[in-house]
């Protein structure tokens, strides 16, 4: 079992300032609504043609978001990791399909 070190607090902490949880709002929104555009290209590797779909762009999308998974875990950020599960989802199914859908 992995034992991550606690969040670092800060006497000047963002997070407690009305304009990051308004910002904070926003880019949560962002995140979802940006997931929810790539749900037509899974739905388009799956059910259409994986024709013209780039298993480079993609696979490395689905890297990044392996990678960023693991500061947002290691900080306890809920808005990065989740954010980051979902990507890996979506990226895992696009790959996934444009390699057996080729």
């Amino acid at each position: 079992m992995v034992v991550l070190p606690a969040p670092r607090q800060s006497a000047t902490d963002p997070q407690s300032s009305p304009t990051f949880s308004l910002l904070d709002k926003v880019i949560s929104l962002m995140s979802a609504l940006t997931m929810l555009s790539t749900v037509p290209q899974v739905a388009q590797v799956w059910v259409g043609t994986a024709s013209g779909v780039s298993l480079v762009s993609w696979a490395s999308y689905l890297v990044a978001a392996c990678l960023w998974l693991i500061p947002g875990v290691r900080k306890h950020d809920k808005s990065i990791y989740l954010a980051c599960i979902g990507w890996i989802i979506l990226d895992a199914a696009i790959v996934i399909g444009i390699i057996v859908r080729q």
